[in-house]
């Protein structure tokens, strides 16, 4: 299951392109040289992965809660099906985020941060930019912490944002050492197939539900056999 969380942030991250492409572009680097580039880049783009692990270690804590109460199976299909659903319906969830009064006021005070970040091109600036990029609403965020809280515990959730960050930062280096080097109507094709890998989440949160009582490893069959019978 956690190889999903890397695959999904490398392919998912064509869909960042145009969500946070545009804030990468804007970092203050462009200027410099290409190693202090990329090393300043690098550093904004773990800045992110650090929210991202946050955010998995904080959804970790329900997902643990949720395995220790015997309701992990449940929650796998039911993830599963609410996510196929988003996908079948083409449902945005950040627009309908964005229109909750709460989650308004946040996006809100998050750009005016990022505003007063982007001004400033030291090292803990951009580490920092990256950090509060990584609460920006993200369909692409919310489907990996879906990925996440199935894990059913802390560190299994922290390991999978981790993996899901480090999937996606191949591509957002290119954009922002590379500048724009898709066209719009590209970059908007390939952002019709997210709808494909929210679907494909979501089959396989659902068969994982339905498997989640059969044994993965061999030590339970080994265990079986040695089981004392009594005559």
């Amino acid at each position: 299951m956690l190889w999903t969380a890397f695959i999904m942030g490398l392919f998912g991250s064509l869909h960042c392109v145009g969500m946070c492409g545009p804030i990468a572009l804007a970092l203050p680097v462009q200027s410099q040289s290409r190693i202090n580039m990329v090393s300043k880049l690098l550093l904004y783009n773990f800045g992110r992965t650090f929210t991202y692990v946050f955010l998995g270690i904080l959804v970790g804590i329900l997902g643990e809660g949720v395995f220790l109460a015997g309701m992990q199976k449940w929650l796998s299909i039911g993830l599963g099906i609410f996510l196929l659903l988003i996908a079948l319906f083409s449902i945005n969830i950040e627009s309908r985020l964005l229109n909750a009064p709460i989650i308004g006021k946040i996006f809100f005070l998050v750009k005016l941060k990022l505003g007063k970040l982007l001004k400033n091109n030291s090292i803990p600036a951009l580490f920092r930019t990256g950090i509060v990029n990584g609460f920006l609403p993200c369909g692409l965020v919310y489907m990996a912490i879906v990925g996440a809280v199935s894990m059913g515990s802390i560190t299994g959730s922290a390991l999978y944002m981790l993996l899901f960050g480090l999937g996606t930062i191949p591509l957002m280096l290119a954009v922002a050492t590379a500048g724009q080097f898709a066209s719009l109507k590209w970059r908007n094709k390939l952002k019709k197939l997210f709808p494909i890998f929210v679907a494909s989440l979501a089959i396989l949160l659902i068969f994982r539900g339905l498997q989640f009582n059969l044994p993965e490893g061999f030590s339970f069959w080994e265990a079986m056999q040695n089981i004392p019978m009594c005559h």
